[in-house]
């Protein structure tokens, strides 16, 4: 297991990647480049980013933000073009060192939240909050507004502000199409960039929908093990993976975790993990908890053992936190219950490794 922590870049991420660096047992980053879906990275950008966390004494082998452009997912006529730009920066990537490349294939919005901040009566922390009963009457514009005045004027992935401009339009364009719709469109997509993948040694790992459920009508296709089984065979090979995101996926009670992770890792089609713990609230009611289990709903013992006996060298990171100790910053993305959440899961890495 190699343990990761996701950094927005030094230009926008307020933690500094020395303070990464002193998180017991972290190795490297889940990386990004700030820039909109569908373009060609530029590879002289990418490399300075690369020679910066290098500087740092990290890896930079797996990479977060190379999204799938809206009219690719919309089967498009203008999909090829965005799909040629999606494989030049694979190579570029590959040329690199980047191993492996999380994304999804969720129709507008990369995951969804009723509040960024919902104070935890336990402890007086915040997290990470959904209740489909608070959206109420808000449609997804007035669910955009929201979010976007929670975040403390942070940039938030998948909320990017070029795409959200377009929002309107966008679920316009996805009226009436169906799960069978996006699977056909996901298909021509993954014939054209595993190949790409397989040459290069790159491997394509898809995150879960967030939170594991339809929203606001749209279709949605990756949130269950069947519909991950559909995923992985869309194009059958060794590069086309699962991001397996324990809270993602766990957002669903009706989602056996570990199951999952034990079926995905014995056919080697898990490419990174993202691992936290949820509590579960009610129907469609959650929170994000701190990663020990008594504080959740999820084993984390149990999903660390199944990563362990199936996919023990994957990448692995620490996914959301808390915001505690008066910490401000991106929702989810603190350093401190983060660094405490890679900790913790070390602690259990190293416990099992030695039973």
């Amino acid at each position: 297991m190699k343990m990761t922590f996701r950094w927005y870049g030094s230009k926008s991420d307020p933690i500094p990647l020395k303070y990464v660096k002193q998180i017991p047992g972290m190795t490297g980053l889940m990386g990004l480049l700030d820039k909109p879906a569908g373009v060609d990275w530029p590879e002289e950008e990418f490399k300075a980013l690369v020679d910066e966390v290098h500087g740092a004494g990290l890896e930079l082998e797996v990479i977060e933000s190379v999204n799938v452009h809206e009219d690719i997912k919309m089967g498009l006529p203008s999909r090829d073009e965005y799909i040629e730009n999606y494989i030049s920066t694979i190579k570029m990537l590959a040329r690199n060192g980047v191993k492996v490349i999380i994304y999804n294939f969720m129709p507008v919005f990369d995951w969804l939240r009723t509040d960024l901040a919902r104070v935890i009566p336990e402890d007086g922390s915040n997290s990470l909050y959904f209740d489909e009963k608070d959206l109420g009457d808000m449609g997804p514009l007035e669910i955009v507004r929201k979010t976007q005045e929670d975040s403390h004027g942070f940039t938030l992935p998948g909320w990017e502000p070029e795409r959200l401009a377009l929002l309107e339009k966008t679920l316009k364009q996805y009226e009436g199409m169906t799960g069978d719709d996006l699977r056909r469109h996901y298909k021509y997509f993954l014939d054209a960039v595993i190949p790409v993948c397989e040459e290069a040694g790159v491997r394509m790992a898809c995150h879960p929908d967030d939170p594991a459920w339809p929203i606001f009508g749209l279709p949605r296709i990756a949130h269950t093990t069947e519909q991950f089984d559909k995923i992985v065979k869309l194009h059958d090979s060794p590069a086309n993976t699962v991001c397996l995101c324990t809270g993602s996926l766990g957002s669903n009670p009706e989602n056996d975790v570990v199951a999952a992770i034990r079926h995905f890792g014995e056919m080697d089609r898990i490419g990174a993990m993202h691992v936290r713990n949820v509590k579960f609230l009610g129907h469609h009611h959650f929170r994000e908890a701190a990663h020990l289990s008594c504080t959740g709903d999820l084993d984390m013992y149990a999903i660390m053992k199944a990563i362990h006996d199936t996919c023990p060298d994957t990448y692995v990171r620490p996914d959301h936190g808390r915001m505690i100790w008066d910490e401000v910053g991106r929702p989810g993305y603190g350093l401190y219950d983060r660094a405490l959440g890679a900790t913790y899961l070390n602690g259990l890495w190293e416990a099992i490794e030695r039973a």
